[in-house]
């Protein structure tokens, strides 16, 4: 027994008794509050979208575009 922790004797438990640390425990840390909810940031003032995202969601929109007036077209009986 180790500062009062840990087997007394280890015979017949399955271990040797050696009394470990547990180095995965996380303390408790004390927890931001908020008033109201106003005072939370949304979670788009904590992230700014890469400039890279940015240019495919336009170049997504544009496609998109594109073939609903292809789709309009076909309709009409234009062809490609």
């Amino acid at each position: 027994m180790y500062n009062g922790i840990g087997l007394v004797t280890p015979r017949g438990s399955g271990t040797n008794g050696f009394v470990q640390r547990n180095l995965s425990h996380i303390p408790n840390r004390p927890k931001r509050e908020f008033k109201d909810f106003k005072d939370i940031p949304p979670p788009s003032a904590l992230r700014k979208k890469d400039k890279e995202i940015i240019i495919h969601e336009k170049k997504r929109e544009i496609e998109i575009k594109c073939i609903e007036l292809q789709d309009e077209l076909e309709e009409k009986g234009e062809n490609e």
